[in-house]
Order: C-alpha cells, then structure tokens, then sequence
C-alpha cells in the first residue's frame, strides 16, 4: 500500500524565499504549490517595495494573501447568493408552468368529454 492511501505524513522540503523549510503532508505536491505561491508572493513583495527584512516581507505577503483570500470569500458569498435567487425564480417558474399544465389537462378532459 501507498503511504498516500494510508494518510501519513510525508515529509516535503520546500524553498520559501531562499529558506529551507522540512515540512509534513499528506499530499506532499499540495504543499510544494502552497510554497510555491507563498515564494512567488514575498518576492513581488519585495521587489515591489524597499525593505530587505524577510519577516517584514514575509507579513506584507501575509496581508496580501489575506487580501486575495477575503475576496474570493466575498465573491463565493455574492454567487452562493445568486444560485438561491436562480433556484427560486426557477422553483417560481416550474410551480407557474405545473399550474397552467394543470389548467390545460382540466381544459382537455372537459372536451373531450
């Protein structure tokens, strides 16, 4: 069996901005994209900026990330709203359509008669 199947740990090296970092997970190759993002990030941070410290790059990514994460948040928010009012018009509609259905099998059931 693979160790994957089993959900153990692996243990992932990982390069963030020129550390070294020996993590664990399950899914090693999710944690190397997590790195890789995190990496990407601080980088445009500070290349984009003045300082040279890490640990103020690293929090300016933080916030940045923090930033991306609360708008998809919001827009996951805004479409989850937009299913439930897509769901109800179309309830509305099936349950209109149902009653005039209703109406012309009523109407049809009197002729033929």
């Amino acid at each position: 069996m693979h160790e994957e199947t089993l959900n153990v740990p692996q243990p992932v090296s990982v390069d963030i901005y020129d550390q070294v970092y020996n993590l664990r997970g399950v899914e090693p190759e999710y944690i190397r994209n997590l790195a890789a993002t995190v990496d990407q990030k601080m980088r445009f941070v500070s290349s984009h900026g003045s300082t040279v410290d890490s640990l103020r790059v690293a929090v300016l990514a933080a916030l940045n990330i923090a930033d991306e994460l609360a708008q998809l948040r919001r827009r996951h928010e805004e479409l989850l709203g937009t299913i439930d009012q897509t769901e109800s018009s179309m309830r509305t509609r099936a349950d209109s359509l149902a009653g005039l259905l209703d109406e012309v099998l009523a109407f049809d059931e009197r002729i033929a008669v």
